[in-house]
C-alpha cells in the first residue's frame, strides 16, 4: 500500500478546513429567522395556582 506524502495530508487538511468554514458560514447567514416582536418579549403570562393540600 503506497504511503501519502506529508504535503498531501496538509492539502487535505486545508481543503476540509475551508469546506467546514464555508459550510458553517453559509448555514449561519442563510437562516431566515423572524425577529421577535418587542411586545411578546415583555409581556409574561403568570398562571397563579393556589394549592390547597
Amino acid at each position: 500500500m503506497p504511503q501519502m506524502a506529508p504535503i498531501s495530508w496538509l492539502t487535505l487538511f486545508i481543503i476540509f478546513s475551508i469546506t467546514l468554514v464555508v459550510f458553517n458560514v453559509k448555514t449561519f447567514y442563510c437562516l431566515n429567522m423572524a425577529p421577535q416582536q418587542l411586545s411578546q418579549s415583555i409581556s409574561f403570562k403568570q398562571n397563579k395556582m393556589n394549592w390547597k393540600w
